[in-house]
């Protein structure tokens, strides 16, 4: 594989990831135990920050497909590629539309128990995680 396009979408790989890691495993969960933060307070900033993560995800992933498209990659490091863009198009097309629906009930006084979506949203960062992972570390040695 070319040596900058493996570089360029590795370092971008890691980049995605310390933000999906910070984000969705440290900023959401703890924020729920900051004093004073409701339930509709904490839905209404997840909303702007998951957003705002989601678009940069959007432009991460566009990054690392063009740099591994451009650079002439392995099977290997192209499935790893796909399979993140997939569980990424995966959270925002099907995911994603789910919660901000069971959030704006909630956002307009509903009672709710918690969401199954969710659950899966989770599951999904997981293995985009793991798939970064596999992915920056392929590039690395490519």
């Amino acid at each position: 594989m070319n040596a900058t396009s493996a570089a360029t979408a590795g370092a971008v790989s890691f980049v995605w990831l310390g933000m999906v890691l910070a984000i969705s495993f440290l900023e959401a969960p703890l924020k729920f135990r900051a004093p004073g933060v409701t339930i509709p307070v904490g839905l209404g900033i997840g909303r702007l920050v998951f957003r705002a993560l989601n678009a940069v995800e959007a432009v991460l992933a566009v990054v690392v497909v063009v740099a591994v498209g451009l650079g002439g990659a392995p099977a290997g490091i192209a499935g790893l590629t796909a399979a993140v863009a997939v569980v990424l198009v995966a959270q925002l097309a099907v995911v994603r539309p789910r919660l901000n629906r069971r959030s704006d009930r909630v956002l307009a006084g509903e009672e709710l128990p918690r969401s199954g979506s969710h659950l899966w949203y989770v599951a999904l960062e997981v293995l985009k995680a793991g798939a970064l992972i596999a992915l920056g570390v392929s590039l690395l040695t490519a």
